[in-house]
């Protein structure tokens, strides 16, 4: 890939053969995304999402993500931004996750043994879900 200097601060990277990824409908998966997120702030409404790892994590752990669950957790961040909050954890009797709070973003999950061995660091807030 070749990246060309367009002017200060901005670069250009040539586009690899083929094209960008596609969602149906014809909209780019970017496009569509950002529709969503702008669709969400307008309703007022915050979305939750997981990293990665979380994904990873949840999946290992046989922790659902059901949409009353993912529910939960957008209820818990919309009151953790009120409070000012950047880091949470959101827990309950079976199941912990840590929550970036201004990406509305998952960082990693826990099941309620593993809540038991850890220390929970760099966090500023919690939520019983």
């Amino acid at each position: 890939m070749i990246d060309k200097i367009q002017g200060v601060g901005q670069v250009n990277r040539a586009k690899p053969t083929g094209q960008s990824a596609k969602v149906p409908g014809g909209q780019n998966a970017f496009g569509a995304m950002l529709r969503e997120q702008l669709e969400n702030k307008a309703q007022g409404t915050q979305s939750v999402n997981f990293s990665k790892h979380a994904l990873e994590r949840a999946e290992e752990r046989g922790i659902e993500l059901t949409p009353m669950l993912m529910d939960r957790l957008a209820s818990s961040v919309e009151k953790a931004q009120e409070k000012g909050a950047t880091n949470i954890l959101a827990f309950d009797d079976s199941r912990a996750f840590i929550i970036n709070i201004p990406y509305g973003r998952v960082i990693t999950t826990m099941t309620g043994e593993e809540m038991r061995e850890n220390i929970f660091t760099n966090i500023d807030g919690a939520v019983l879900l």
